[in-house]
């Protein structure tokens, strides 16, 4: 995985509240291979009516085409475990979700991709969902290791997990978190028959 620190982008401002992991991928489209992408089928029934025919989506937008940064609000990722979702999304271009809160599974899910879920007050959201729809060309910096977002003079802190900050920061993923632990692991492995023979 690749280390996280300093994303700049223009940003999507989806501004949708409750956007559940089945909105972000239909199951319907989990069946095809992962290597095939899953790009094309984020938020499909959104972008698409069910004869194939578009609908207006600002992911389709010209103004947020190359967006790394996605923006939205509460409860984003809700639902299902599916990891798929986190795929779409990265499939899709998207580094990096903005939002007030995040279900826990599919924060973790991003996190373990390489996607960062940063979660700020409803207030900076609705901040930075203003001034990302008033003005599409405006670049976003994300910087993961000062926890802070600037978009002109709009600034705001997010959290998130201190164990999954460290994960993007250092690109790890959970093996490597663990292997940071290998002195103890091995101590233990070496120790425990001596101290336990029975």
């Amino acid at each position: 995985m690749d280390k996280f620190t300093t994303l700049r982008s223009v940003a999507c401002p989806l501004g949708l509240e409750n956007v559940d992991t089945d909105q972000l991928i239909p199951a319907r489209f989990m069946s095809r291979p992962r290597n095939a992408g899953y790009g094309g089928y984020l938020l499909h029934d959104l972008r698409f009516a069910a004869d194939g025919s578009k609908r207006q989506c600002i992911i389709d937008d010209p103004i947020c085409a190359g967006a790394k940064i996605l923006i939205a609000r509460r409860n984003f990722g809700t639902g299902s475990s599916r990891e798929a979702a986190v795929y779409a999304l990265w499939d899709f271009g998207i580094r990096c979700v903005i939002a007030p809160s995040f279900g826990d599974i599919f924060a973790s899910n991003a996190v373990k991709n390489g996607l960062l879920p940063a979660q700020v007050s409803e207030a900076d959201a609705e901040q930075l969902l203003a001034a990302c729809s008033a003005d599409p060309t405006k670049i976003v910096t994300v910087d993961l290791d000062a926890l802070t977002i600037h978009a002109g003079s709009l600034a705001a802190g997010f959290a998130i997990d201190p164990v999954r900050r460290l994960q993007l920061l250092n690109g790890w993923d959970d093996l490597e978190l663990t292997l940071l632990h290998r002195d103890a692991i091995d101590r233990f492995r070496r120790l425990h028959p001596e101290e336990r023979p029975w």
